[in-house]
C-alpha cells in the first residue's frame, strides 16, 4: 500500500501532524508513506525518514508554493513546478490524507496520481480559531466532521482514522523515534558548554501581536531566573524581533542573544535547554513535542487548540484574553523543574 500524507505548513501544524505517520504505521506496517511539505519545514520531517534500524518516511517531497507564487510566471518558477509534479506522481497512492482544509493543500492533493480506488480524505468543516476553505471540499473523496473545538493533534488524528476506516485513536500521541530524541540528548552536555552555564530559552516573539506577553513581565523573569544562576537565551527571526531580544537583555544579567539560527540547529539549541519558556508560536510547540520541560503561555489564543497534554514536563498559562501572570509562570518554572543549584 502506498499513503500520501499533505501537510504544507507551517512549523506548529507540521508538527502536530506528526502522530498520524504513527497511527499509519501502527495500522499498515509495511506501507510505504510518504509526506509532502513546504521546503522551509523539510527538516521536521526529516527526524521520520526511514533507514536501516528505522521502517519510517519513504520519501519527502518539498514543495516550493511561497517562493515559486513571489515569481509565478517566471521561466525558473515553471521548471521548478514541471519537475515537482513529474517527482510528485511518480508514485500512485491507494490512501491519500489532508489535515489542512485549505484550497492549496487540497489541490496537491488531487495532483497525486491514484491507484483504482484511491482516496483523499480531507477536512471537512471548520474549526473554531483555523484556518479553513470549504471550496477545498470539492477535491475530496471522502469529507471527515471533526469537532468545531477540537486540538491540532486530535483533529489531525481523527481524518487520518477515517481514512483507514478505524475507530478514534486515544492512545497517547508519539511524535519523534526514540532514537532521535537520545541523539539530542547526547548533545546536551556540548550545547550546555557553549553558553558554559545551564540556560534557559525564552521565545517572546509569535506572528501576531495579540499572543505577544509583556516585555516587562519577560525582564521580570529574566532578572528571576538569572538570579538563580540560569543563563536566559533569547532568540529571534527578524530584525523586529532582534531588537526586542536586545532591549530585553539590556535588563537582565549575563542574558545572551544569539546568532540566528535554522531549524535543524533548533533541535540541538531546545535539546540542551533546562527549561523553554515561550508564547503561543511553533519554536514552543518544538520543545512541547520534544517532552523539554516547556512553559506555553497563550495570551490572546485558545489554549485548547494546542496545549500540550502529553507530558508531565509541560505547563500551559493563560488563555484568549486572560494572559498569564508573572507569579503564576514563576510557579510553573518550580514545577517542571527543580531550583538550580551551581
Amino acid at each position: 500500500m502506498n499513503i500520501l500524507i499533505v501537510k504544507l505548513s507551517s512549523l506548529g501544524d507540521v508538527l502536530h501532524n506528526l502522530p498520524i505517520f504513527w497511527d499509519l504505521r501502527a495500522q499498515y506496517p509495511e506501507a510505504n508513506i510518504d509526506w509532502v511539505v513546504e521546503e522551509a519545514y523539510v527538516h521536521l520531517i526529516e527526524p521520520l525518514q526511514k533507514n536501516a534500524e528505522f521502517k519510517g518516511i519513504n520519501r519527502i517531497i518539498p514543495l516550493g508554493f511561497r517562493r515559486w507564487k513571489k515569481s509565478l510566471f517566471s521561466k525558473k518558477t515553471f521548471m521548478e513546478i514541471s519537475e515537482f509534479r513529474r517527482n510528485f506522481q511518480y508514485v500512485s497512492y491507494d490512501l491519500v490524507i489532508e489535515t489542512q482544509g485549505l484550497l492549496k493543500s487540497a489541490v496537491v492533493s488531487r495532483l497525486a496520481k491514484r491507484n483504482v480506488g484511491g482516496t483523499i480524505t480531507g477536512l471537512g468543516n471548520a474549526t473554531e480559531g483555523s484556518g479553513y476553505e470549504p471550496i477545498a471540499r470539492w477535491f475530496y473523496t471522502h469529507c471527515v466532521q471533526v469537532p468545531k473545538q477540537c486540538h491540532a493533534v486530535e483533529r489531525s488524528r481523527l481524518v487520518a482514522a477515517a481514512a483507514m476506516n478505524i475507530s478514534t485513536v486515544l492512545s497517547t500521541p508519539k511524535f519523534y523515534p526514540q532514537a532521535f530524541v537520545e541523539m539530542l540528548a547526547k548533545n546536551n552536555q556540548k550545547i550546555n558548554a557553549n553558553f558554559n552555564v545551564p540556560y534557559i530559552l525564552i521565545f517572546h516573539a509569535t506572528a501576531r501581536e495579540g499572543k505577544m506577553w509583556s516585555e516587562s513581565h519577560w525582564v521580570e523573569i529574566g532578572q528571576h531566573l538569572a538570579a538563580k544562576g540560569y543563563r536566559v537565551i533569547l532568540p529571534w527571526g527578524n530584525l523586529a524581533e532582534k531588537a526586542v531580544s536586545e532591549r530585553l537583555c539590556r535588563h537582565i544579567a549575563n542574558a545572551v542573544v544569539p546568532e540566528a539560527f535554522n531549524l535543524t540547529q533548533a533541535f540541538t539549541i531546545v535539546a540542551g535547554a533546562q527549561i523553554v519558556l515561550g508564547v503561543d508560536t511553533g519554536l514552543t510547540h518544538l520543545s512541547a513535542i520534544m517532552c523539554k520541560p516547556t512553559i506555553e503561555l497563550y495570551c490572546d489564543s485558545p489554549r485548547w487548540k494546542t496545549e500540550g497534554f502529553w507530558s508531565e514536563k509541560i505547563r500551559n498559562l493563560g488563555d484568549v484574553g486572560q494572559p498569564p501572570s508573572v507569579p503564576q509562570v514563576i510557579a510553573a518554572i518550580e514545577q517542571v523543574q527543580p531550583q538550580y543549584q551551581p
